[in-house]
Parts: structure tokens; C-alpha cells; sequence
């Protein structure tokens, strides 16, 4: 296949990649008639139809599945990830588990990813970042979640001991960091530099409300089209008839701590709230809590779509939209947010199970 001369593709693991790759692609074609393709994978996110309303949508020339297969689908990259008693073992079978993962991908890659003159990548710390590094492909890195970087340094966590040495191997494209480290990243984009713990030299900025900012109001019917399946059922609960005047507060709940206390944690929420406020509960996609049965005095929304679609939909607001850890900087249908953070998580939670960043090796 010949190089694809100004032609992008964007690899998605979750509906918000998903939905940032969309943004991302309405606002380039304001001034650009190149094509792009995207490409889900389905190996931790169930995109349901996405694809074929993607395809309607028109917003990308080609829509691809990626079957991506983790490590431990295989015996052989398995062997190569047990812990050899001393680092120079383990750095030395790392190799040979850095292309055995990749080489794990190539059957199931769905389409020739060195023709593309941009390859844009959403958590490249999933397998298809080993394939990438195995191929010699240069990419192009994308923040996992809105300033993930906040809460979780992923590179330095994930190869805690050696840093220094282990960085040096990567850029030598022996054994591969996500984030920026590998040999072939081009760069690793954040929304801000600012909410991160640290960064690689190769870090871009590119905020998302800015794009945000370019966005039409055909743009933003297109997303609503996108990415709610059900529309009119959505929009309907979360605006209701008319009729509650009461002063709505959505919550958005995380697939926090084990399941009681998970109930706890939100039930506690809840109860500050519910007095006086329509609570709108918005589960994570990943949160199987039913929150139908445990508060049936609230508004669940159980559809699964990205959180920042919500500010596209035209005439929805709320007055409190409430989280835990997800961080909503970019919440555009909120007079006010309220983050809790992790204090307030270390209540419920051993906290050494979610304050991954402190006392790192230097």
C-alpha cells in the first residue's frame, strides 16, 4: 500500500477517545479537506453501535474494529513478564516481552497503520503502543483521560525502580514507555501541561476548550447524533417535562472501591444532595452498580456516551455537576462543579490504592 499523503488515523480505546477524535476531526475539516479514518478497539470497551453511526456521521472516511489482544491471551508473552529476582533479568526479558506483545497484534491489525501520514494514539500503554514500537511506526500520543496526568504519572508508575535506565532503553526502542517515552512518539498531547505531576520533552499542549471554541452549532448536532444512541430518550430524562422546577445536580459516578462500598460512598453523596435538588445520576461505563434499585427517588441515565457530549446538547444545563476523581475542567452544561478528590475518596478507600503518584523513586 502507498504512503496516504495527508491522511490521519485515530486509534480509540473509549467512547471519550472516541469523542475527542471527533471533535478533533470536525475542527480540522473547517480548513481541510484531508481524510482521516478511526479505529475502536474493542478489547476493554464495548462500543455497542458507534460504528455504525460513525459511518452515517461521515466525519471519518473509514471506520475499523481492533480486535487488540492483551498479554495475557498469550502463554509465550506471559512467560516473559514474571519477576526474575534482579533487575538486569527482568529488563533483559522485558525486551523480548516489548516485541512479543507487539508482534501479538499484527493478525488482528485491521489496516496498514505505516501508510497513514498521522497515527494519532489514545493510551498507547495498551498493546497497540508495542505494535507501534515493533513496526517502527511514529505516532502521535493523546492523554488517556482530561488531564489524567493529575492523578496518575502512568509512565513513571508503570517502571517504578531504574527510571533512568529504563527511559533510556525505550529511546533506544528495546523496551517500550507509554506517555511520550518510546523511541517512535512524535509527541504527547495533554489539555494542560500545568496538571501534570511530569512530562516527557516532547509534551504539546493543546486545550480542550479551545477546540471547543471552534466548534459550530452543526458541529455540536453531530456529536449529540454521534453519540447518544437514544436520543430522544436521553434528552427527555435529562430535561424532563417541565414540570420539577427543583434545581438540578448530576453526579457522576466512578468504578471506585469494592461494590459496598462503592453504594456507600455514592449513597452518602446522594443524601447531601437530594433534599430540595433533582439528582440526575450519571454511572460510569464501567460501573455495573444498579443505581436504579439502590436510589429510586433519582434520574439514572444508563446509557453509555461520553460525559462531554452532555454540553452539546442544546438548552440541557445543570446547576451542580459533582465527581469524585474525573476531572471536569471542560464542563461547559454546569454553573458549578464540585470535585471531591482524594481527600475525600481516602475516607472510604485505603488510600495507598489510589494515590499511585506519591513517593516515587527520583
Amino acid at each position: 500500500m502507498s504512503k496516504r499523503d495527508n491522511t490521519r488515523i485515530y486509534i480509540c480505546h473509549t467512547y471519550y477517545h472516541a469523542y475527542i477524535a471527533v471533535v478533533k476531526e470536525l475542527v480540522k475539516r473547517h480548513d481541510s479537506s484531508a481524510k482521516a479514518d478511526i479505529m475502536l478497539s474493542t478489547m476493554s470497551n464495548d462500543f455497542g453501535k458507534l460504528k455504525e453511526r460513525l459511518e452515517r456521521a461521515r466525519v471519518f472516511d473509514k471506520v475499523f474494529m481492533f480486535d487488540e489482544k492483551e498479554d495475557v491471551t498469550s502463554e509465550e508473552v506471559m512467560s516473559y513478564h514474571r519477576d526474575k529476582g534482579n533487575i538486569v533479568a527482568n529488563l533483559l526479558q522485558r525486551i523480548t516481552y516489548t516485541k512479543l506483545l507487539g508482534k501479538l497484534q499484527e493478525p488482528h491489525i485491521p489496516t496498514d497503520l505505516s501508510a497513514y501520514s498521522d497515527v494519532y494514539v489514545f493510551c498507547d500503554s495498551d498493546p497497540i503502543g508495542y505494535y507501534l514500537n515493533y513496526k517502527k511506526i511514529r505516532y502521535h500520543a493523546i492523554e488517556d483521560g482530561l488531564n489524567s496526568g493529575r492523578l496518575d504519572d502512568q509512565a513513571r508508575n508503570a517502571n517504578r525502580g531504574a527510571w533512568p535506565l529504563k527511559r533510556a532503553m525505550a529511546a533506544l526502542g528495546l523496551i517500550f514507555i507509554e506517555s511520550g517515552y518510546s523511541r517512535y512518539c512524535i509527541d504527547y498531547e495533554v489539555n494542560d501541561i500545568s496538571a501534570n505531576h511530569s512530562l516527557p520533552p516532547n509534551v504539546v499542549e493543546e486545550p480542550r476548550e479551545e477546540l471547543d471554541k471552534k466548534l459550530t452549532p452543526e458541529d455540536h448536532k453531530v456529536l449529540v447524533d454521534i453519540f447518544l444512541e437514544n436520543k430522544d430518550s436521553v434528552v427527555s430524562q435529562l430535561i424532563g417535562d417541565g414540570s420539577d422546577t427543583r434545581p438540578q445536580v448530576m453526579i457522576l459516578t466512578e468504578p471506585l472501591c469494592e461494590m459496598d462500598v462503592r453504594k456507600k460512598l455514592f449513597g452518602d453523596i446522594i443524601d447531601e444532595y437530594k433534599e430540595g435538588n433533582r439528582v440526575i445520576i450519571k454511572p460510569h461505563p464501567r460501573d455495573v452498580l444498579d443505581y436504579e434499585k439502590e436510589f429510586p427517588d433519582t434520574v439514572v441515565i444508563r446509557d453509555k456516551f461520553p460525559m462531554e457530549v452532555l454540553g452539546d446538547i442544546e438548552g440541557f444545563k445543570v446547576d451542580k455537576v459533582i465527581s469524585v476523581i474525573t476531572q471536569m475542567e471542560n464542563v461547559y452544561f454546569a454553573k458549578e462543579i464540585v470535585y471531591l478528590g482524594l481527600d475525600f475518596l481516602d475516607k472510604y478507600e485505603d488510600p495507598s490504592i489510589h494515590r499511585k503518584t506519591e513517593n516515587l523513586d527520583k
